[in-house]
């Protein structure tokens, strides 16, 4: 099993969330807490950039509906970017393209959150 890593970098209004190998139920906390915290410092235009992400586990994408509602309620968004296409069949299968914006690379999105 590969590492797990939650990287950070704000810029201007959006926050990009960086997600490394495998979110799974020993990993989620680290992601909640990397959301949560983005949450309290109200900053709630969030791009994740899922390049580097290897495995996504029903657990992992837990953490994205059980943020999704209160970050909309405050007026932001999270917004995906960079799926590997293994990525984006669980995603897809699911159906979460109906409920968040997926986007090809990070660029896109930061431009979808500053132009809007």
């Amino acid at each position: 099993m590969s590492g797990f890593e939650v990287s950070r970098i704000d810029d201007r209004e959006v926050s990009v969330l960086h997600i490394t190998g495998f979110l799974d139920a020993h990993t989620v906390p680290q992601f909640e807490d990397a959301l949560q915290k983005l949450v309290q410092e109200d900053r709630i235009k969030i791009a994740v950039n899922l390049d580097k992400l290897e495995y996504i586990s029903s657990a992992g994408l837990g953490v994205f509906m059980g943020f999704i509602e209160e970050i909309r309620e405050k007026g932001g968004d999270i917004k995906l970017s960079n799926l590997s296409q293994k990525v984006f069949k669980v995603f897809d299968l699911l159906g979460f393209p109906a409920l968040f914006d997926i986007f090809e690379n990070e660029n896109e999105v930061k431009a979808k959150f500053l132009d809007g």
